[in-house]
Protein backbone atom coordinates (compact mmCIF):
# COMPACT_ATOMS: atom_id res chain seq x y z
CA UNK A 1 0.00 0.00 0.00
CA UNK A 2 1.98 2.57 -1.30
CA UNK A 3 1.53 5.96 -2.72
CA UNK A 4 1.36 10.02 -2.53
CA UNK A 5 -1.01 10.45 0.72
CA UNK A 6 -2.13 13.94 0.09
CA UNK A 7 -5.29 16.39 -0.52
CA UNK A 8 -6.21 13.90 -3.03
CA UNK A 9 -9.71 13.04 -5.06
CA UNK A 10 -12.51 10.70 -3.97
CA UNK A 11 -10.58 7.72 -5.73
CA UNK A 12 -6.95 7.78 -6.94
CA UNK A 13 -4.71 5.03 -8.09
CA UNK A 14 -0.96 5.24 -5.58
CA UNK A 15 1.55 4.88 -7.29
CA UNK A 16 4.49 3.59 -5.71
CA UNK A 17 5.61 0.16 -4.70
CA UNK A 18 6.75 -3.02 -6.87
CA UNK A 19 4.68 -6.29 -5.96
CA UNK A 20 1.08 -4.31 -6.11
CA UNK A 21 2.40 -1.44 -8.69
CA UNK A 22 -1.21 -0.25 -10.09
CA UNK A 23 -3.24 -2.61 -8.43
CA UNK A 24 -3.88 0.04 -4.55
CA UNK A 25 -6.42 2.16 -4.87
CA UNK A 26 -7.81 4.71 -2.52
CA UNK A 27 -11.64 4.90 -2.64
CA UNK A 28 -12.47 7.73 -0.32
CA UNK A 29 -11.22 6.80 3.34
CA UNK A 30 -10.55 3.42 2.29
CA UNK A 31 -7.67 1.54 0.77
CA UNK A 32 -8.10 -1.06 -1.87
CA UNK A 33 -5.41 -3.53 -2.80
CA UNK A 34 -4.86 -7.41 -3.51
CA UNK A 35 -5.01 -9.72 -0.99
CA UNK A 36 -3.09 -12.76 -0.68
CA UNK A 37 -3.00 -15.98 1.13
CA UNK A 38 -1.81 -14.67 4.61
CA UNK A 39 -3.87 -11.48 4.46
CA UNK A 40 -5.87 -12.56 7.55
CA UNK A 41 -2.67 -13.53 9.72
CA UNK A 42 -1.93 -9.97 8.70
CA UNK A 43 -5.05 -8.22 9.22
CA UNK A 44 -4.63 -9.91 13.02
CA UNK A 45 -0.97 -8.67 13.61
CA UNK A 46 -2.41 -4.76 13.05
CA UNK A 47 -5.84 -5.04 14.93
CA UNK A 48 -2.96 -6.69 17.64
CA UNK A 49 -0.96 -3.89 17.90
CA UNK A 50 -3.76 -1.63 17.34
CA UNK A 51 -5.33 -2.63 20.45
CA UNK A 52 -1.68 -2.23 21.88
CA UNK A 53 -1.83 1.74 21.53
CA UNK A 54 0.01 1.31 18.29
CA UNK A 55 -1.71 3.72 15.52
CA UNK A 56 1.26 3.63 13.24
CA UNK A 57 -0.42 0.99 10.69
CA UNK A 58 -3.75 0.70 8.72
CA UNK A 59 -6.73 -0.07 10.07
CA UNK A 60 -7.85 -3.55 8.72
CA UNK A 61 -11.27 -3.73 7.55
CA UNK A 62 -12.28 -7.07 5.59
CA UNK A 63 -11.00 -8.76 2.51
CA UNK A 64 -14.11 -9.25 -0.38
CA UNK A 65 -15.02 -11.83 -2.69
CA UNK A 66 -13.01 -10.50 -5.28
CA UNK A 67 -9.74 -11.04 -2.87
CA UNK A 68 -8.76 -7.58 -2.15
CA UNK A 69 -8.34 -6.39 1.13
CA UNK A 70 -10.09 -3.03 1.95
CA UNK A 71 -8.22 -1.01 5.04
CA UNK A 72 -8.55 2.79 6.07
CA UNK A 73 -6.69 5.10 4.46
CA UNK A 74 -3.58 7.17 5.95
CA UNK A 75 -3.10 10.41 4.83
CA UNK A 76 0.57 12.15 4.90
CA UNK A 77 2.98 12.02 2.14
CA UNK A 78 4.96 8.46 0.68
CA UNK A 79 8.53 9.29 -0.78
CA UNK A 80 9.10 7.63 -4.34
CA UNK A 81 12.58 7.01 -5.81
CA UNK A 82 14.63 9.54 -7.02
CA UNK A 83 14.05 10.20 -3.40
CA UNK A 84 13.40 14.05 -2.26
CA UNK A 85 15.74 15.53 -0.11
CA UNK A 86 13.72 15.68 2.84
CA UNK A 87 13.13 12.53 2.63
CA UNK A 88 16.77 11.73 3.23
CA UNK A 89 17.88 13.62 6.53
CA UNK A 90 19.03 12.36 9.56
CA UNK A 91 15.77 13.35 11.50
CA UNK A 92 13.56 11.33 9.23
CA UNK A 93 16.04 8.44 9.18
CA UNK A 94 15.91 8.61 13.24
CA UNK A 95 12.03 8.75 12.93
CA UNK A 96 11.51 5.77 10.96
CA UNK A 97 13.65 3.85 13.39
CA UNK A 98 11.68 4.52 16.47
CA UNK A 99 8.61 4.02 14.73
CA UNK A 100 10.45 0.82 13.84
CA UNK A 101 10.89 -0.09 17.40
CA UNK A 102 7.19 1.00 18.63
CA UNK A 103 5.74 -1.54 16.30
CA UNK A 104 8.39 -4.19 17.41
CA UNK A 105 6.96 -3.57 20.92
CA UNK A 106 3.31 -3.55 19.74
CA UNK A 107 3.97 -7.02 18.44
CA UNK A 108 4.91 -8.78 21.63
CA UNK A 109 2.23 -11.09 23.24
CA UNK A 110 0.42 -10.99 20.15
CA UNK A 111 -1.37 -14.85 19.38
CA UNK A 112 -1.06 -16.05 15.82
CA UNK A 113 -4.56 -17.36 15.03
CA UNK A 114 -5.34 -21.12 14.34
CA UNK A 115 -4.47 -21.94 10.63
CA UNK A 116 -2.30 -18.69 9.92
CA UNK A 117 0.37 -18.16 7.32
CA UNK A 118 3.18 -16.04 7.17
CA UNK A 119 5.30 -15.22 3.56
CA UNK A 120 8.74 -16.80 3.80
CA UNK A 121 9.99 -14.85 1.40
CA UNK A 122 12.20 -12.32 3.41
CA UNK A 123 11.32 -13.78 6.60
CA UNK A 124 14.23 -15.04 9.11
CA UNK A 125 14.41 -18.68 9.02
CA UNK A 126 13.58 -20.34 12.31
CA UNK A 127 11.36 -16.87 13.57
CA UNK A 128 11.84 -15.05 16.41
CA UNK A 129 10.17 -13.20 19.61
CA UNK A 130 8.84 -10.63 17.58
CA UNK A 131 7.29 -9.51 14.16
CA UNK A 132 8.83 -8.32 11.73
CA UNK A 133 7.66 -6.19 8.96
CA UNK A 134 11.26 -7.41 6.27
CA UNK A 135 10.71 -4.83 3.74
CA UNK A 136 10.62 -0.85 5.66
CA UNK A 137 11.93 1.33 2.78
CA UNK A 138 10.56 4.97 2.26
CA UNK A 139 8.17 3.72 0.01
CA UNK A 140 6.39 1.59 2.81
CA UNK A 141 6.13 4.34 5.11
CA UNK A 142 3.86 7.66 5.70
CA UNK A 143 5.27 10.87 6.68
CA UNK A 144 3.64 14.12 8.16
CA UNK A 145 6.35 17.20 8.50
CA UNK A 146 9.08 15.66 8.18
CA UNK A 147 8.39 12.37 10.90
CA UNK A 148 7.53 9.06 10.10
CA UNK A 149 3.94 8.11 11.41
CA UNK A 150 3.02 4.70 9.84
CA UNK A 151 3.89 2.10 8.00
CA UNK A 152 2.59 0.22 5.02
CA UNK A 153 2.39 -2.83 2.91
CA UNK A 154 2.87 -5.87 5.61
CA UNK A 155 2.78 -8.56 2.86
CA UNK A 156 6.11 -9.96 3.84
CA UNK A 157 5.85 -9.76 7.72
CA UNK A 158 6.58 -12.37 10.02
CA UNK A 159 7.49 -13.80 13.08
CA UNK A 160 12.03 -12.82 13.41
CA UNK A 161 14.18 -10.83 15.63
CA UNK A 162 14.33 -7.02 16.19
CA UNK A 163 18.17 -7.34 14.96
CA UNK A 164 16.67 -8.54 11.41
CA UNK A 165 14.06 -6.45 10.83
CA UNK A 166 16.73 -3.39 11.97
CA UNK A 167 19.30 -4.58 9.55
CA UNK A 168 16.82 -4.64 6.53
CA UNK A 169 15.23 -1.51 7.62
CA UNK A 170 18.62 -0.26 7.43
CA UNK A 171 20.06 -1.41 3.94
CA UNK A 172 17.81 0.01 2.26
CA UNK A 173 16.81 3.40 4.19
CA UNK A 174 20.81 4.31 5.18
CA UNK A 175 21.47 3.06 3.02
CA UNK A 176 24.21 0.73 2.83
CA UNK A 177 25.19 0.33 -0.81
CA UNK A 178 28.14 1.43 -2.81
CA UNK A 179 27.69 5.51 -3.27
CA UNK A 180 27.20 5.12 -7.05
CA UNK A 181 24.31 2.79 -6.72
CA UNK A 182 22.73 4.74 -4.07
CA UNK A 183 22.55 7.65 -6.02
CA UNK A 184 20.70 6.09 -8.47
CA UNK A 185 17.97 6.09 -6.39
CA UNK A 186 18.19 9.80 -5.40
CA UNK A 187 20.86 8.89 -2.21
CA UNK A 188 23.94 11.48 -2.28
CA UNK A 189 26.86 12.70 0.11
CA UNK A 190 25.46 10.14 2.79
CA UNK A 191 27.57 8.79 5.96
CA UNK A 192 26.26 5.45 5.84
CA UNK A 193 28.75 4.95 8.31
CA UNK A 194 27.04 7.96 10.62
CA UNK A 195 23.80 6.96 9.78
CA UNK A 196 23.83 3.36 10.66
CA UNK A 197 25.16 4.17 14.08
CA UNK A 198 21.81 6.61 13.97
CA UNK A 199 19.60 3.62 13.22
CA UNK A 200 21.05 1.86 16.37
CA UNK A 201 20.36 4.70 18.82
CA UNK A 202 17.50 5.81 17.73
CA UNK A 203 16.26 2.13 18.26
CA UNK A 204 17.97 1.65 21.51
CA UNK A 205 19.77 -1.25 20.24
CA UNK A 206 22.06 -1.78 23.01
CA UNK A 207 25.60 -0.71 23.07
CA UNK A 208 27.12 -3.68 21.47
CA UNK A 209 26.21 -3.19 18.02
CA UNK A 210 28.49 -6.38 16.37
CA UNK A 211 25.10 -8.28 15.59
CA UNK A 212 23.73 -5.40 13.51
CA UNK A 213 26.48 -5.64 11.28
CA UNK A 214 26.87 -9.27 11.00
CA UNK A 215 23.47 -9.44 10.30
CA UNK A 216 23.71 -7.06 7.29
CA UNK A 217 26.64 -9.15 5.90
CA UNK A 218 24.30 -12.01 5.82
CA UNK A 219 21.84 -10.26 4.23
CA UNK A 220 24.13 -8.65 1.77
CA UNK A 221 25.71 -11.94 1.22
CA UNK A 222 22.82 -13.39 -0.46
CA UNK A 223 23.29 -10.66 -3.32
CA UNK A 224 19.60 -9.43 -3.94
CA UNK A 225 18.35 -13.32 -4.22
CA UNK A 226 14.67 -11.65 -3.54
CA UNK A 227 14.50 -9.85 -6.34
CA UNK A 228 16.37 -12.04 -8.57
CA UNK A 229 13.82 -14.60 -7.63
CA UNK A 230 11.18 -12.52 -8.56
CA UNK A 231 13.18 -11.62 -11.73
CA UNK A 232 13.66 -15.51 -12.53
CA UNK A 233 9.64 -16.02 -12.28
CA UNK A 234 9.11 -13.25 -15.00
CA UNK A 235 7.67 -10.99 -12.86
CA UNK A 236 7.43 -7.42 -15.09
CA UNK A 237 7.51 -5.00 -12.17
CA UNK A 238 10.25 -6.44 -10.44
CA UNK A 239 12.75 -7.37 -14.05
CA UNK A 240 12.26 -3.27 -14.62
CA UNK A 241 13.72 -2.75 -10.92
CA UNK A 242 16.27 -4.77 -11.40
CA UNK A 243 17.47 -3.57 -14.46
CA UNK A 244 16.82 0.24 -13.36
CA UNK A 245 19.14 -0.17 -10.85
CA UNK A 246 21.84 -2.10 -12.04
CA UNK A 247 21.18 -5.69 -11.95
CA UNK A 248 23.39 -8.52 -10.90
CA UNK A 249 26.05 -6.34 -11.37
CA UNK A 250 24.38 -3.87 -8.84
CA UNK A 251 24.30 -6.75 -5.65
CA UNK A 252 27.53 -7.83 -6.44
CA UNK A 253 29.24 -3.67 -6.13
CA UNK A 254 27.11 -3.98 -2.81
CA UNK A 255 28.79 -6.84 -1.08
CA UNK A 256 32.42 -5.74 -2.57
CA UNK A 257 31.70 -2.34 -0.96
CA UNK A 258 30.20 -3.95 1.86
CA UNK A 259 33.35 -6.62 3.35
CA UNK A 260 35.76 -3.52 2.26
CA UNK A 261 34.27 -1.29 4.58
CA UNK A 262 32.77 -3.88 7.45
CA UNK A 263 35.94 -2.54 10.08
CA UNK A 264 34.59 0.62 9.57
CA UNK A 265 30.97 0.17 10.65
CA UNK A 266 32.25 -2.19 13.45
CA UNK A 267 34.31 0.53 14.64
CA UNK A 268 31.63 3.19 14.04
CA UNK A 269 28.17 1.48 14.81
CA UNK A 270 29.76 0.42 18.39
Amino acid sequence: MTGHHGAVPDEELLQGGVANAGAVRRVGTRVCRPANPHSPTIHALLRHVRAAGFDGVPEPLHVDDAGREWLRYIPGDVPRPPFPAWSQSDDVLGSMARLLRRFHDATTGFVVPEGATWSTEMALPGGGDVICHNDVCPENVVFRDGSAVALLDFDFAAPGSRTFDLASFARMCVPIDAPEDAAVVGFADRDPFARLRLVADAYGLAPDRSELVDTLGLQIAHRGAFVRRRVEAGDAAFKKMWNDTGGAARYERRHRWFEEHRPRFFDTVG
